[in-house]
């Protein structure tokens, strides 16, 4: 995490590196030069391990972003933002998008009224994600700060009388809401031999 540097999905939304902690020797870093694969390699390293993808996971992104109509880097960044584990961590409900695959796959999370348990399963314009009326689910997602000024605008989260928090989707997302930072376009050029 520190060598690719500040990734708020792995590590939480306050938690960042110094740059300047645990710092490699400056001589050696400075005299090597680096590649066009190396700097594609490790934007595409950023982007899969923010998401918790798998390398097969990131490649049917970026051949879906391919066939589909728009900017092919910008594609890939929009269907991430939509799966339902990185909702779940963007409204707050977890700390990281690991645990906000936890929380789903443990079925503690309700889609439209329903329980989904699968972390990919991607959500559309107008879902409702809310956590499931039982005491169990309410103490897995007791310990988030709900809330905030960190959500994105395509989300909006609204608290009801009763503390139950419910998430909606207003609309696809876009490049500003992601606060990832990393040049996509990168990505697609690592996958252009693959894809």
């Amino acid at each position: 995490m520190r060598r690719l540097k500040n990734l708020p999905g792995l590590a939480g939304k306050d938690k960042t590196f110094n740059s300047g902690e645990f710092r490699v020797a400056s001589d050696q870093s400075a005299s090597k030069k680096i590649s066009q694969f190396c700097v594609r390699l490790e934007a595409k390293q950023r982007l899969r391990f923010n998401y918790g993808l798998t390398e097969c996971q990131l490649l049917k992104y970026v051949r879906i972003a391919r066939k589909t109509r728009g900017s092919t880097g910008q594609v890939p960044l929009q269907l991430l933002e939509m799966r339902l584990d990185n909702i779940v961590f963007r409204l707050g409900m977890a700390s990281t998008i690991p645990a906000a695959r936890q929380l789903v796959n443990h079925r503690h999370i309700l889609v439209n009224h329903r329980i989904v348990d699968i972390p990919s399963y991607r959500c559309k314009p107008r879902d409702i994600i809310t956590i499931r009326n039982r005491p169990t689910s309410h103490h897995a997602a007791k310990g988030e700060s709900l809330g905030g000024s960190g959500i994105p605008d395509h989300l909006t989260l609204s608290i009801s009388k009763t503390d139950e928090p419910a998430g909606l989707v207003n609309h696809m997302a876009n490049r500003e809401s992601v606060d990832l930072d990393i040049n996509e376009l990168l990505v697609v050029e690592y996958y252009s031999r693959k894809a």
